[in-house]
């Protein structure tokens, strides 16, 4: 049996779930862990980890945001002292009991979140309006026991960003959270090619402790939406429990008014979901660990085909782009061909005889499954434009599937029928009563998602319980 054939991968509109699956563990992605419910994120998942992660760190520092790190273990008073906190995240925590073989004065937990060990801090060190604002990152792992999981979806320990900033006024932390909810959208639009809603969560979906959480939504093919960050205000409920205050311009002491926003490893997920097909991956050019990859044909035999093909790569690297020159003598060319375009390397390069004859290379796009001869010379420039045609292609795909499968219904009938069918997002009326949103969840497995940031005040009816609603709101069912 050929070896590549191994990697047969189950169709995508055959079972997504399988599909999802197969490409994760056939492409390297990352692999299931001897410790139940966690993964090891393989060298190709963590390149593709680390340009997504340097994007987005480039727009947290250009927005004058330093990086910090803080412990790993925090106390357990700590995570008690805000009380939506401690409840929220309790059936979650992993706990510490034993150190160095004698049990602990205090329990310490594993970091689900890094508010608590974090303020402490702030409260040490602000003391006047001089001090604020204080902004601060923290690229870091987190460890959440959960009992169902799903690689790169919901996993046990997870690597993320969560971003925390102390302000003067309440004023100053909502422009804040409004800034960290556009970078998120700047990032995953342009650099990941995955577009999206934006919006404030319910009470009974927002961050616990938070006064208002606000989230980027995203489709999948599914049906199902995906949560890819969220930014919180959090108001005082955190900086008068740790006591973070300052002495204003008048010499009043108050306390600070705070912000927190993340965005995990999750959006390797995403980007799997949405772009990938039964070939494999597709990866936007700007995030692929290897934007190109070429491959020589005869090169064992041809000294002139191997020297091209270096040539061709050299080029590429000093124009700054991400080249992979795959000569690997042990595996044939189409094997080699079919694994980088599993592995969803934007464009594909092939040197051959007849390449060096006539001077010219053989391109292949992943995303359109299209090939076609460029000049030598001309390589570079093409290059450039092609990744760049490829990055906008892949978005305007997502753009349109977005666009169609967003629905406005008139009843509930209408809204069940949706939801046990091709699913989407669906806007309408709810009364945001708690009670209706935990009925529709029951009866559909649909959950409000966000209230749109431009959401209008009107006159219109609950959905499922028919009183009175003023807005419009997204449904939908979501990992």
């Amino acid at each position: 049996m050929d070896k590549f054939e191994k990697k047969e991968i189950t169709k995508k509109s055959k079972n997504f779930s399988r599909w999802y699956t197969d490409v994760i563990l056939k492409t390297g992605l990352a692999d299931y862990s001897p410790v139940k419910g966690c993964m090891v994120i393989r060298p190709y998942g963590y390149g593709l980890w680390e340009n997504i992660k340097s994007a987005l760190d480039g727009m947290i520092k250009s927005a004058g945001i330093r990086n910090a790190y803080f412990p790993l273990f925090i106390p357990e008073s700590f995570i008690k002292k805000e009380k939506e906190h401690v409840e929220g995240f309790s059936p979650e925590l992993a706990v510490v009991t034993i150190g160095g073989g004698e049990k602990l004065e205090e329990r310490l937990v594993v970091r689900p979140t890094s508010e608590t060990i974090i303020y402490s801090m702030f409260a040490k060190w602000i003391n006047s309006w001089r001090d604020l604002p204080l902004c601060l990152n923290q690229w870091c792992n987190i460890v959440r026991w959960e009992k169902r999981t799903y690689l790169f979806l919901r996993t046990t320990e997870f690597l993320w960003q969560e971003g925390h900033t102390c302000h003067a006024t309440h004023e100053e932390a909502r422009k804040e959270v409004d800034r960290a909810l556009m970078m998120y959208a700047k990032l995953y639009q342009e650099w990941l090619a995955l577009p999206g809603l934006m919006g404030k969560k319910s009470e009974a979906e927002k961050f616990p402790g938070a006064v208002d959480t606000f989230a980027y939504e995203m489709l999948m093919p599914d049906g199902k939406v995906l949560q890819g960050c969220t930014s919180h205000d959090l108001g005082q409920n955190f900086s008068k429990p740790f006591k973070i205050q300052f002495q204003n311009k008048k010499g009043k002491l108050e306390n600070v008014w705070q912000t927190c926003w993340g965005f995990s490893t999750r959006a390797i997920g995403a980007l799997i979901m949405a772009h990938g097909d039964d070939q494999g991956l597709v990866l936007p050019p700007k995030i692929a660990p290897e934007q190109v990859v070429i491959v020589p044909i005869n090169g064992k035999k041809s000294e002139a085909v191997l020297k091209m093909a270096k040539k061709l790569e050299h080029d590429l690297k000093k124009a700054g782009i991400r080249v992979f020159l795959d000569s690997r003598e042990e595996q044939t060319p189409g094997w080699r061909f079919n694994e980088w375009e599993l592995k969803g390397v934007p464009l594909q390069m092939m040197v051959g005889p007849k390449e060096v004859q006539k001077k010219m290379v053989t391109l292949g796009r992943r995303d359109q499954q299209k090939k076609w001869e460029v000049d030598l010379n001309k390589v570079v420039a093409e290059t450039r434009k092609i990744l760049d045609e490829i990055q906008d292609s892949i978005l305007d795909e997502r753009q349109k599937f977005l666009k169609e499968n967003i629905h406005e219904v008139k009843n509930y009938q209408e809204f069940k029928k949706i939801m046990a069918g091709k699913k989407g997002f669906i806007k309408a009326f709810w009364c945001e009563d708690p009670k209706c949103e935990t009925k529709i969840k029951e009866e559909t497995k649909a959950t409000s998602r966000l209230l749109p940031l431009d959401a209008k005040t009107e006159k219109g009816k609950c959905i499922y319980c028919g009183q009175a609603a003023k807005h419009r709101w997204f449904f939908a069912q979501a990992y």
